[in-house]
C-alpha cells in the first residue's frame, strides 16, 4: 500500500500535534527541490520531547503504509531528521531550531495551511 504525499503530510502533522510539538511548519517544496515534496519542521523543549515526537511520527507513518527511508539524530534528541520519501521531517530541540533556522533556507517554499 502506498500513501499519497498529501495524506502522509497530514499524518505527520497530526502526530507532531499529538505530542505537543511547537511551531509546526509544513513547506511545499514541489517545483523547488528534488529532495522531497514537503518538509515539516517543528520543535520540542527537551530531548525527551523531541524523541517522543519522533517516535509518534514514525509509528503513525509506518502504521499507515509509509516506508521509513531513514532516521538520523534520534540518540541525541537535538535535531532528528525523518526521511519518509515525499515528506522529510525535521524535529528540533528549541535551541537548535533557533540556531539553524532552516525555514530561512527554504524561503521560496509556500507554507502549507491546514484547516
Amino acid at each position: 500500500m502506498t500513501i499519497k504525499p498529501e495524506k502522509l503530510l497530514q499524518l505527520v502533522v497530526a502526530a507532531a500535534e499529538e505530542k505537543k510539538a511547537h511551531q509546526i511548519v509544513a513547506l511545499n517544496l514541489q517545483n523547488i527541490s528534488l529532495v522531497a515534496d514537503y518538509f515539516v519542521i517543528c520543535h520540542g523543549n527537551s530531548d525527551t520531547q523531541v524523541q517522543a515526537i519522533t517516535t509518534e511520527i514514525r509509528k503513525q507513518a509506518e502504521s499507515n503504509g509509509a516506508r521509513l527511508r531513514g532516521i538520523e539524530g534520534m540518540d541525541s534528541g537535538r535535531w532528528v531528521l525523518i526521511d519518509l520519501g515525499d515528506v522529510v521531517v525535521h524535529v528540533f530541540h528549541r535551541e537548535e531550531r533557533e540556531y539553524y533556522n532552516i525555514e530561512r533556507l527554504w524561503s521560496d517554499a509556500k507554507v502549507v495551511e491546514f484547516a
